[in-house]
């Protein structure tokens, strides 16, 4: 009987390493697979180093209902606030939801983009980098938007909530599933014209510069180059409706439909209100690009995944 048992378990463990094996093979040949590994390493990376600068840009684009007017609400200021009242480690709160959507998010991003690459447009111009970066990063966005809603009232301090999965139930129970796609309209403005004109700038950027240096030893550093400067010029034009996702997202109760919130704004806030945050934004959002992109890039050419 023993010796049936033993036999059994050999057999079963023969085939889970037989299963791990067509698994890996099957990764290791596809393209789509590889992109969303190497997306995801370098999403963990960009996540976990910048995550102080998204808390300080939720923080100011709450600080007008908050805090008193009267209080500093500068991001120097809010770091400062965030680590006397917080702690150092609370400039990370929110990274748990910040990990679970951009560690798998940025992985579907690229490997959806490697998807549209090869089976629409190889060799992308200005105009078909915009589309194909519009296109990945609507499918990410739709899909990744609980976890979004969820990861800005982390960051906020204005909710206290017992991890993801707490967030997530007590969301559907008091909110249903509107709830959970709060601010998906201005979410979508946001991230998918900031993908396409990143993916343009960026590559027309990169285009500029020979292949040989690119290649070569300083090729992290004008890939990076590349990265910080598109980032700063798709930033700036997305700003206004990452501030309305957020005011959507926190205060469903006031700022309740995209027009109705994007008119709210301008009324109490003025036109500077749609840039609140913006300086922690367009540096987070740059760095964390320009750095998801060169280690991306780094990782592709090292194991030739492309």
């Amino acid at each position: 009987m023993s010796r049936e048992k033993t036999k059994n378990k050999k057999v079963d463990t023969l085939e889970v390493y037989s299963y791990k094996m067509a698994l890996f093979d099957a990764i290791s040949s596809s393209p789509v697979a590889k992109s969303f590994l190497a997306g995801s390493f370098s999403g963990t990376c960009s996540t976990i180093l910048f995550q102080p600068l998204d808390l300080v840009k939720t923080r100011l684009q709450t600080a007008t209902i908050t805090i008193e007017p009267s209080c500093n609400s500068g991001m120097i200021a809010t770091l400062g606030r965030v680590v006397k009242n917080e702690r150092f480690l609370g400039l990370w709160k929110g990274m748990t939801p910040s990990i679970v959507r951009c560690v798998p998010g940025v992985g579907m991003y690229f490997s959806s983009l490697t998807y549209l690459k090869q089976n629409v447009c190889e060799h992308p111009g200005p105009l078909q980098a915009i589309a194909l970066g519009v296109c990945a990063r609507t499918f990410t966005t739709t899909t990744m938007i609980p976890i979004t809603v969820i990861k800005a009232r982390a960051e906020s301090g204005v909710y206290r909530y017992s991890g993801v999965g707490g967030a997530f139930k007590t969301i559907y129970m008091k909110e249903g599933l509107k709830g959970l796609t709060l601010g998906i309209i201005p979410t979508v403005l946001r991230d998918a014209p900031f993908s396409g004109l990143y993916l343009m700038f960026y590559t027309q950027t990169k285009n500029k510069i020979s292949r040989d240096y690119l290649e070569g030893p300083i090729g992290p550093s004008l890939h990076f180059t590349c990265g910080v400067i598109a980032g700063i010029l798709a930033s700036l034009v997305t700003q206004p409706f990452d501030v309305v996702k957020t005011k959507m997202q926190l205060y469903p109760d006031k700022f309740k439909s995209f027009p109705e919130s994007t008119l709210m704004v301008y009324k109490k806030y003025g036109p500077a209100g749609y840039f609140k945050g913006l300086v922690p934004r367009m540096v987070r959002r740059t760095l964390m690009a320009a750095m998801a992109w060169t280690v991306y890039e780094k990782l592709m050419m090292r194991y030739s995944l492309k």
